[in-house]
């Protein structure tokens, strides 16, 4: 943390009595605007009934499109502040939220400044992504092309501004290859990094995709190749990875040991979103990465702060260190290893966000 100079200068010392500090939490993939709740799809789901038959019927994620459209903006801001909240007092100081629950113009970008507004509010950093191409709405399901090109020359010119990423669901049922080269050319040339949700129900070649646009990560991975991770690491394409899904969804693990052979650089996220993953805490995320995917938790502990920093292009996060801000989380624990030793447990002891204490127990300990 410092020297003893660094500590005769400070203005303030905490003794945290011999707790962990780790750097604050860093959420790399989140859909956290959104209306209305999917519980009954999950017991569905949970009897048996597929996602993507649930899907075809209607439901899944057109069941929180309509939830979402009829949601106006100052209840989005509030229930997306309040999921927010719960986020920041267990040491999210920075999250990715996307949009892609409104799948028109006024409500993609709805969500977009929900997102903004309700960051403000709990002292959280926002980074925000456009996903405008989540699924192809019920309205253009015999419409592809129609819907490809609102996105294109309608959503983007209104929603580019808002955002700093640009992402696509590229995979069985939602967009193919063609249709995603169409829509992250069209958001870089907009100002917008691309990023990807990629190979999660079926291998695509989305990361070769994702790879040649020099996408700053691609998310999911459930059937990458081994071929894959190398060109990942070759060019330096990030990993967000989400188990918080593979619990839910009750699917494989991606290959995290051809990932971390290939040198790739691996990111854990929660992708809070009502249908798939209905998981806030990146503590839990933590724990979830050690018990499903086989990480350490020294590796599942980076891949939840620095690397998620890398993929959201935040390098001043995501470490402790005198060069960097102040993003700090105390573990009410001695070693990170109890965050998945016991995670029926809640772990933190307090919050320190751009050197603001943020946490209640610190605040009347002091």
């Amino acid at each position: 943390m410092g020297s003893a100079d660094d500590a005769d200068t400070a203005e303030s010392i905490i003794d945290v009595e011999g707790r962990s500090v780790l750097p604050g939490f860093v959420d790399a993939h989140t859909h956290l605007v959104y209306g209305g709740d999917r519980a009954e799809e999950f017991g569905r789901r949970l009897g048996g009934e597929s996602y993507e038959a649930i899907f075809a019927a209607g439901g899944g994620i057109m069941s929180t499109v309509r939830a979402t459209r009829d949601s106006g903006a100052e209840e989005l801001v509030e229930i997306t502040a309040s999921r927010l909240a719960r986020m920041a007092q267990a040491g999210t100081t920075t999250v990715e939220i996307k949009s892609g629950y409104g799948l028109d113009v006024e409500t993609e970008a709805r969500m977009l400044e929900a997102a903004a507004l309700a960051g403000d509010h709990v002292g959280v950093d926002v980074v925000r992504t456009f996903l405008g191409a989540h699924v192809v709405p019920t309205e253009y399901r015999h419409r592809r092309d129609a819907y490809v090109s609102l996105v294109i020359e309608e959503m983007l010119p209104v929603c580019a501004p808002l955002a700093e990423f640009v992402d696509v669901f590229c995979d069985r049922g939602a967009f193919d290859l063609d249709e995603t080269r169409a829509i992250v050319e069209a958001g870089i040339d907009h100002g917008l990094r691309p990023r990807l949700h990629a190979e999660q129900l079926a291998h695509t070649g989305a990361v070769d995709l994702a790879v040649e646009l020099d996408a700053i990560s691609v998310d999911h991975l459930d059937h990458v190749t081994t071929d894959q991770a190398a060109a990942m690491a070759g060019a330096g394409t990030i990993a967000v990875l989400v188990p918080g899904v593979t619990l839910q969804m009750r699917t494989d693990a991606p290959d995290v040991a051809a990932l971390r052979e290939a040198g790739v650089t691996m990111a854990l996220a929660s992708d809070a979103n009502p249908g798939t993953s209905n998981v806030e805490l990146m503590t839990t995320v933590i724990a979830l990465g050690s018990l499903l995917y086989g990480m350490s938790v020294e590796e599942a502990v980076w891949a939840a702060t620095r690397g998620g920093a890398l993929a959201v292009d935040r390098p001043d996060r995501g470490r402790v260190s005198p060069t960097d801000r102040a993003d700090l989380v105390v573990l009410d624990a001695p070693h990170p290893v109890h965050l998945s030793y016991r995670v029926d447990r809640r772990p933190v002891y307090g919050v320190i966000r751009a050197g603001q204490i943020r946490c209640m127990v610190m605040e009347t300990e002091r």
